[in-house]
């Protein structure tokens, strides 16, 4: 990460406990161009300020991008398994 941090931002032990859980890139694909713990970071970014996508800081990825991930993921049920993951670590 080379950008000061946000409030939102992941911890480290935070993103310890959701890599595990991202997807791996689909074989035969494109490569991924984009940190994954920077998509993160920007979806917690967005849904803690409120602020629409277009207006993200443009030191996160392209919005586009960041949008995809978190549209997939609601679709699929994975955004609600890294919600978990988050809250039973936090009350651990």
């Amino acid at each position: 990460m080379n950008r000061q941090a946000y409030d939102t931002d992941l911890s480290d032990i935070g993103w310890e406990i959701l890599a595990p859980l991202i997807p791996p890139e689909k074989r035969g694909g494109r490569h991924r161009s984009v940190e994954m713990c920077e998509v993160l970071n920007a979806i917690f970014y967005v849904l803690r300020s409120g602020c629409a996508w277009r207006l993200m800081p443009h030191d996160f990825p392209a919005w586009q991008t960041v949008y995809g991930y978190f549209s997939r993921w609601r679709t699929c049920g994975l955004w609600e398994q890294l919600n978990t993951a988050l809250r039973e670590a936090v009350r651990e």
